[in-house]
């Protein structure tokens, strides 16, 4: 069977087939000029040899387009490092998908942007590692970051594309939130994404230097939505909240293998970005089989779908279909045991070891473990 026909192939009658997914998460490249300690690249980086060409990443969207998925987003590291981008891009807008850019916004000169732009890019989200520009150049470990953001949102709005800032809240930015949104609207930003760290990976290695404390946390929610009934109609504010502060889990990804789907800088296709932490599981490469063939059939996309693989008090919570479970990720970090419930739901014996362990990590001094190739030694190996 060829990679085409292998693509339109559904389960078969025996199983009950998911919804097709709505969104690619494109992760072009790892290479980035950023070394953000929370950022959710693998501890383990792919380099630049081991990256899918051109036209691999093609194929890969026109699969996607006839699979059903409507949204595009491209990211990485940073996705404007691969100089194909432009190529890329056209592509994707000639299959009727929507673009959305996820970049740190500090090599990219506006006749790039431009150039990103007349190739048919659709909307740009740009991160803040905080509204100082001290925050931004110290978390992000590049001096001047924080300058060549503003410049590059400037750009941004000049040429008329939409623009969403994105921030990871943690311990050093937690009491910038509201400078953080008074920026989103300075910069004409029509979105602002205040999303809390979320620990696997890189954040998971630096959780006892970037967790807040409780009563931070709780007063940044406060903020938040007071911000949006102040704000409504001048920006949209979306919230992610920190596990680790919660009595029930989020539906990550609004549950494993439903809406959404990732596919690497090597082409192996994930869930979600942090499932590769979960041993065990087998993640087909679209180098071998066609997207759809991933989706509907691929062993690491229906070991947590649905319900079936819940244990109790999961599998009769009369929110099962609401979290899906929660985050599978957390459970193994914190379990041991991707199956495990979740911690960060009270029902879950572990949820008092998750309260307990953001205690101690937010009153914790740590330096930071900085995102590189050269740091990605096993956890607590110094740098």
């Amino acid at each position: 069977m060829t990679a085409a026909a292998r693509n339109t192939a559904p389960p078969g009658p025996a199983a009950e087939a998911p919804a097709p997914p709505l969104g690619l998460l494109a992760e072009l490249t790892h290479r980035c000029p950023l070394q953000c300690p929370y950022c959710s690249n693998p501890i383990a980086l792919e380099r630049r040899s081991a990256e899918l060409d051109t036209a691999t990443w093609q194929r890969v969207l026109s699969e996607a387009a006839a699979l059903g998925v409507l949204q595009l987003h491209l990211s990485g590291g940073e996705p404007t490092a691969r100089p194909d981008l432009p190529e890329i891009l056209r592509h994707a807008a000639a299959e009727g998908l929507y673009s959305n850019l996820i970049t740190a916004g500090v090599g990219v000169t506006p006749g790039r942007l431009e150039e990103l732009a007349a190739a048919g890019l659709d909307h740009v989200q740009l991160s803040f590692q905080g509204a100082l520009p001290d925050t931004t150049d110290r978390v992000s470990g590049l001096p001047g970051a924080h300058g060549r953001k503003r410049a590059f949102a400037a750009e941004v709005r000049r040429l008329g594309l939409p623009l969403t800032l994105n921030a990871v809240i943690h311990r050093a930015n937690i009491e910038e939130i509201p400078a953080l949104l008074e920026l989103a609207l300075e910069l004409g930003a029509g979105r602002v994404e205040i999303a809390h760290a979320q620990y696997y990976g890189w954040a998971l290695r630096n959780r006892a230097a970037l967790m807040p404390r409780r009563e931070q946390v709780l007063e940044a929610a406060r903020r938040v939505e007071e911000a949006r009934v102040r704000l409504k109609g001048r920006l949209v504010i979306d919230a992610v909240v920190p596990d680790y502060f919660a009595r029930r889990p989020k539906a990550c990804m609004n549950g494993w293998g439903r809406q959404s789907l990732n596919v690497t800088p090597s082409g192996r296709v994930l869930p979600c970005h942090a499932a590769e932490t979960i041993p065990g599981l087998e993640f087909w490469n679209v180098r071998d089989r066609g997207l759809a063939e991933i989706w509907y059939r691929s062993p690491a996309f229906q070991a947590f779908r649905g319900t079936a693989w819940m244990p109790e008090p999961c599998r009769s919570c009369e929110r099962r279909e609401i979290d899906w479970g929660g985050c599978r990720c957390q459970a193994l970090a914190i379990a041991g045991d991707a199956a495990a419930t979740d911690p960060a739901c009270e029902k879950s014996p572990l949820h008092s070891r998750l309260l307990e362990l953001a205690e101690s990590e937010s009153r914790a001094e740590q330096d930071y473990r900085y995102r590189g190739y050269a740091a990605a030694g096993p956890p607590g190996a110094p740098r």
